[in-house]
């Protein structure tokens, strides 16, 4: 590997992190690559140094159901790593780079290094509540409530005061996460920006005051 930093300069991985992707073998991914296919058997963990990925699930119809969005200093692909099939596709979102790393290349860190074996674990006991969460919410709340959540937890607070999601999510990728349709969504948000509570600042959505907790 190279003695440059391959990491995002936004990216903060763990010394071990680093370490264990210094073994790896350094690939470069296009948008739309599926890095992993849900069922598919597979030792490699996918750790990203540049780029997106999605984690989703589909069905025989295509319908798809979004985890959650990973980006640089987050890994993919760990949870297969007890042998069994991939629980979740991977697509590349954005031009992407990876260290892959096998399981034995695990093993190895994790002799020379044993906390690294603790950051692995709270890593998928992470996935699992954040997979239990998600469940819980679409079992009990309504898809308003959901995008709500949703919304509170993209954003990032302004100097006016004001709540910007910054990063670009298409109507159907928010359906996606919400697992609901595209125009569920797109009325959902018509009708927040007609109530004032939300602006549509070209492809950013800007929440200029709490969103009603009911609809």
């Amino acid at each position: 590997m190279s003695t440059t930093d391959p990491f995002d300069p936004a990216a903060e991985p763990s010394p071990s992190l680093r370490a264990l992707a210094a073994r790896g073998e350094i690939r470069r991914y296009r948008k739309g690559t599926l890095l992993i296919h849900e069922g598919d058997r597979g030792d490699t963990v996918f750790i990203l140094l540049k780029g997106h990925v999605r984690a989703f699930t589909a069905d025989d119809e295509d319908r798809e159901f979004t985890f959650g969005y990973y980006g640089p200093g987050q890994y993919v692909g760990e949870l297969s790593l007890d042998g069994d099939r991939r629980s979740a596709s991977v697509i590349v979102e954005e031009p992407t780079t990876c260290s892959v790393v096998t399981r034995a290349m695990i093993e190895q860190q994790i002799a020379q290094d044993p906390q690294f074996a603790f950051e692995l674990l709270s890593n998928v006991i992470g996935r699992a509540r954040m997979l239990s969460a998600r469940a819980r919410e679409l079992s009990l709340n309504s898809v308003y409530e959901r995008l709500v959540h949703l919304l509170n937890a993209l954003a990032t607070p302004e100097p006016d005061g004001s709540r910007l999601v910054a990063r670009h999510h298409t109507h159907q990728e928010l359906a996606k996460l919400l697992g609901c349709s595209r125009a569920m969504v797109t009325k959902l948000l018509k009708d927040l920006v007609t109530n004032g509570s939300v602006v549509q600042e070209g492809q950013h959505i800007r929440l200029v005051r709490e969103l009603p907790a009911k609809w």
